[in-house]
């Protein structure tokens, strides 16, 4: 149990500096972009210091992310001594794209003031792909445990071919790799924006602060509709291939057509209490029409049913969250549509304001639905997470140690981005590397 909490705690805290890592360089790159194509000295400004603040999360994630790397070897010795050939393998080019991610970003940082304007923003664009290329790794290497494939298995029980395409292009990857990573762009979004509509709900409405607001915004609200289409792809590819953990997401009991839609409720003893009822609608999102058959939880031994109500409260609280979220884009996209500004209501900025947090709890919660959801295995079908685990005492003061350390290390990152937005707004007058002083820039259009 300390083992798998462990990797709970450490995944949970991981994942946050995991999509800020692979989202905020783009997000800085456009503001960049425009620095450079408009003359925007605002832009420009912004660009300089969200890659700063973009060095200290990926030093801090590259610390989380390297312990991570070792408590996969040592609380899962089961699952790498029998699919260590397979499994392995997405991680190894991960680790590839991540010294290039580094290297770039370093290039990146130091070549503001010493490369020229068109071919600084250059350098920075390997550290998006590179951040792309390991989202594709290391969610591929979770889609294959979902959906195992490209290998064969002896006689002996053991791996006897693996085919290196067939593990990396297997089946999952499809919906989760687009999945996670539409995911890391709003959670990178909303979470940026959502600092400078705080700063805007306290009286700092100058133009910085909007063109602070508006670019993340603006990525989050294109990110939203595609991530609304790609997570209902999701739910069928779950719905065709994991009829276990699609039943616990919906909270079927038994297999049966015109299944209703239950929001929260509780699954107790082969039985759903409470929630809220929609007649009809999980079999009519399921396949489009409310005779479609959705497998129940009775279909297997209770011993291979993962913890239903923990499963369907995620899926609940994502698929809530995440439509919270498209109606925010929804509201932005209607008001830059009609009017070319922000809504300039207090209500909107208070709801960018809680929409990063909101983000990242939507992630979270669907990584629940996606690893709690796949037990007991931990491959879906091979492997029982139970003969995966280690068995090694002792874990309850590792497990300690390692919350003392990401405390520490969240605590640290927190105290230095605070101190440097501090500096910042203590600044009394900032050039842009590539531009005029702030004080002497014209407001642009479409930032007012």
């Amino acid at each position: 149990m300390a083992a798998r909490q462990q990797m709970a705690f450490t995944l949970g805290f991981h994942i946050v500096l995991a999509c800020l890592g692979v989202s905020f360089p783009a997000i800085a790159l456009i503001a960049n972009y425009r620095g450079i194509r408009h003359g925007d000295a605002e832009a420009m400004l912004l660009a300089r210091r969200w890659a700063k603040a973009m060095a200290v999360l990926f030093a801090v994630g590259a610390v989380t992310g390297t312990l991570l790397s070792f408590e996969l070897g040592l609380l899962w010795p089961g699952l790498f001594e029998q699919f260590g050939d397979a499994f392995g393998l997405p991680f190894g080019y991960e680790g590839l794209f991540f010294f290039t991610e580094a290297i770039f970003i370093a290039i990146y940082i130091y070549g503001f003031d010493r490369l020229s304007p068109w071919k600084h923003f250059l350098s920075g664009i390997p550290i998006v792909l590179a951040g792309i290329g390991g989202t594709f790794s290391v969610v591929a290497a979770n889609a294959w445990m979902n959906q195992p494939g490209g290998f064969e298995i002896g006689a002996d029980g053991r791996l006897s071919e693996v085919n290196l395409f067939g593990v990396l292009f297997n089946d999952g990857v499809w919906h989760q790799v687009p999945h996670m990573l539409l995911a890391a762009y709003i959670v990178s979004g909303f979470g940026v924006a959502s600092v400078y509509a705080f700063a805007m709900l306290k009286g700092r409405r100058d133009r910085y602060h909007k063109v602070g607001l508006l670019i993340p915004l603006t990525v989050a609200a294109i990110a939203m509709p595609l991530q609304m289409f790609v997570g209902d792809f999701a739910a069928r590819q779950v719905f065709d291939n994991q009829p276990v953990k699609f039943a616990a997401m919906e909270m079927v009991p038994t297999t049966s057509t015109d299944v209703p839609e239950i929001l929260l409720g509780r699954y107790v003893d082969g039985e759903v209490e409470g929630g809220i009822r929609i007649p009809g609608l999980a079999s009519l999102l399921s396949g489009f029409s409310t005779d479609t058959e959705i497998q129940g939880l009775d279909t297997v031994p209770p011993e291979d049913r993962p913890p239903v109500t923990i499963v369907h409260w995620a899926f609940d609280v994502m698929v809530g969250i995440g439509t919270a979220l498209f109606g925010l884009a929804v509201w932005f996209g209607f008001v830059w549509w009609r009017k070319r500004r922000i809504p300039n209501t207090d209500w909107f900025l208070r709801a960018v304001a809680v929409s990063g947090i909101a983000a990242v709890v939507a992630t979270w919660a669907g990584w629940v639905v996606t690893e709690v959801g796949r037990q007991p295995w931990v491959v879906y079908g091979y492997l029982r997470t139970e003969d995966a685990v280690t068995s090694q005492g002792g874990l309850w003061y590792w497990f300690a140690g390692i919350v003392g350390i990401y405390t520490l290390l969240g605590v640290t990152a927190v105290v230095v981005l605070r101190r440097m937005a501090r500096r910042w707004r203590e600044e009394a007058a900032v050039g842009s590397p590539y531009g005029p002083d702030v004080h002497d820039e014209k407001t642009p259009e479409g930032a007012s």
